[in-house]
């Protein structure tokens, strides 16, 4: 007996990808996640921004890492309940003991009639460190 094939569903990404960036994470908020005014919190989205900017780092310093600064953060747009929030990074800079990486959030938006948006980009630094907390070096 046949099954009926799935439905196809087209993979909505950014128009235009940005160079070298990978995408490492995609979330929903929820309304947990709201502030007064029915917006997604700030402070979520940058925690987001930071788990997601941790997913490089951590495989090229390959071990434990701690966000050590964060450059640049920019909001854009406001990110809404419901919204599909994708996030894509890509490595800026390798040092001895640090990472520094670009993130890019989309937010894909009204599925009666897509939409996608860019709501936030930041940039973060990270540091590798040993078992005792202190700094170590990037293995090349």
């Amino acid at each position: 007996m046949n099954s009926p094939a799935a439905p196809q569903v087209p993979h909505m990404a950014p128009c235009t990808l940005p160079d070298g960036a990978e995408l490492v994470m995609r979330v929903m908020p929820m309304p947990a996640d709201a502030n007064a005014n029915g917006d997604v919190f700030g402070g979520w989205i940058m925690a987001q921004v930071d788990l997601a900017g941790a997913v490089l780092p951590a495989r090229v310093a390959r071990g434990r890492i701690a966000t050590v600064a964060v450059n640049q953060f920019v909001f854009k747009q406001p990110v809404s309940i419901g919204d599909l929030l994708s996030f894509y990074a890509r490595v800026e800079r390798v040092g001895n003991t640090s990472v520094t990486v670009h993130v890019e959030v989309y937010a894909e938006r009204n599925p009666a009639d897509p939409q996608i948006v860019k709501v936030t980009e930041a940039n973060l630094t990270y540091v590798a460190i040993a078992a005792d907390g202190k700094p170590r070096p990037i293995p090349r």
